[in-house]
């Protein structure tokens, strides 16, 4: 037996009105699209966020890391000033003064007779093969000279 409806009651109720008992597939859709929505927009600011990283990536080290500390301060002090300068000093080629320096202080150990230290840039096979070869040239080079 049906109820009678109420007389201000209208005829006709819209789609999303669900009935006692039923399940509401309209607030179903938008939680889901809610969740989905909050976790794109999370990604597109991480996205956004790690661009000057990404800029730096193929830039020297020491830049690379300076923009990282900037980066990850500016997430966690939510300052963007640090993120905008590490933005700029990814964008900047800064000039390499630590090879001509290198090898200023290499000659210079050539000329004062010091064996050389080893490059941490290349591998360890490479340095002690070379360490072998210039340790050899110099103990012939003691010999002649006795």
């Amino acid at each position: 037996m049906s109820e009678p409806l109420h007389p201000n009651a209208p005829q006709h109720l819209p789609g999303f009105i669900t009935a006692p008992g039923d399940t509401d597939i309209l607030m179903i859709v938008v939680g889901i699209l809610l969740i989905a929505a909050v976790l794109g927009v999370g990604n597109l600011y991480l996205h956004l966020h790690t661009l000057p990283e990404r800029m730096a990536h193929k830039s020297q080290k020491l830049q690379f890391e300076i923009v990282a500390v900037l980066g990850l301060l500016a997430l966690f002090t939510h300052n963007h000033l640090f993120w905008v300068i590490g933005l700029f000093l990814a964008m900047v080629d800064l000039p390499d003064f630590g090879t001509p320096l290198r090898r200023i202080a290499g000659s210079l150990e050539k000329l004062a007779g010091v064996p050389p230290e080893p490059d941490p840039t290349l591998p360890a096979e490479t340095v002690t093969a070379t360490a072998g070869a210039n340790g050899d040239a110099a103990r012939s080079e003691g010999q002649g000279h006795a």
